[in-house]
């Protein structure tokens, strides 16, 4: 049966496909899905900026704010913080340049960052998969107080990135669209990817964006689900200990600690 799905995986990773399911998620007539839809996958409207009836569409919905202080940031200045709500499905060490395991699979930084020359800053950082489900909260934070230094939008298809994704297709996270930022850090660079995904009608910075930005402050969100992943540059970054995949973190939670080269 794995071939035949990934076969409709194949047919089905058209960017026409999403652009169909994100026409309607922006629809007036789509706000209509929003409570069963939350019912479904068990999203805490509660935890919502507005109250379920508010919101005009279910993209509005998939792309809501959260109350003021759900996401309280981890107090030490030197520390990492999670971009997301997210499900950590693969993270380590990059050895030379190879990020090992994701889901079985390797990954190379340079096909990651679309071969830019800013991979050598990367070759023996470190790395972490974080996947967003429908449940989660879609807005993408920055994990450190830094400077943008460069972004890059690579086009690609919108193969889905949920465990079947990631372990029965072909390198999904460097074929995908992404959106990339490169954030300089006082310890030095961090880089944002943005991974699109099946029905991930679009990634969008948040407007207006900033040069400068301060660590937990908006930087982007995804109209449905998908994958963030974060590189740390060489030699500047130590994981907490009881991080591991299958660790599940919330947005302005540490990651473990920054240090100075």
């Amino acid at each position: 049966m794995k071939p035949l799905f990934r076969l409709l995986t194949e047919l089905s990773s058209r960017k026409w496909v999403s652009r169909m399911t994100g026409a309607f998620a922006k629809s007036k007539a789509s706000r209509y899905f929003i409570p069963q839809f939350a019912k479904s996958y068990g999203i805490p409207i509660e935890d919502a900026e507005k109250t379920i009836g508010e919101y005009r569409s279910l993209n509005e919905f998939f792309t809501r704010r959260l109350k003021p202080g759900l996401r309280p940031l981890a107090e030490r200045a030197d520390a990492l913080l999670s971009p997301v709500d997210a499900l950590i499905t693969g993270m380590g060490s990059i050895q030379s340049g190879t990020m090992l395991n994701v889901k079985g699979q390797d990954y190379t930084v340079d096909e990651l960052l679309n071969r830019s020359p800013r991979t050598l800053n990367y070759r023996n950082g470190f790395f972490f998969v974080l996947y967003l489900s429908p449940t989660d909260y879609h807005r993408i934070h920055s994990p450190v107080t830094g400077t943008i230094v460069e972004k890059e939008h690579v086009k690609g298809k919108v193969y889905p990135v949920n465990d079947f994704g990631l372990r029965e297709m072909k390198r999904v996270l460097s074929r995908n669209e992404r959106l990339i930022t490169y954030i300089d850090h006082e310890c030095g660079e961090i880089a944002v990817v943005k991974v699109g995904a099946l029905n991930v009608s679009s990634i969008r910075y948040a407007e207006p964006l900033p040069d400068k930005l301060e660590r937990g402050g908006d930087l982007a969100y995804f109209e449905f689900g998908s994958t963030v992943v974060l590189l740390t540059e060489n030699d500047i970054f130590v994981p907490r200990s009881d991080l591991a995949v299958g660790s599940k973190v919330k947005m302005g939670e540490s990651l473990g600690t920054l240090i100075d080269k």
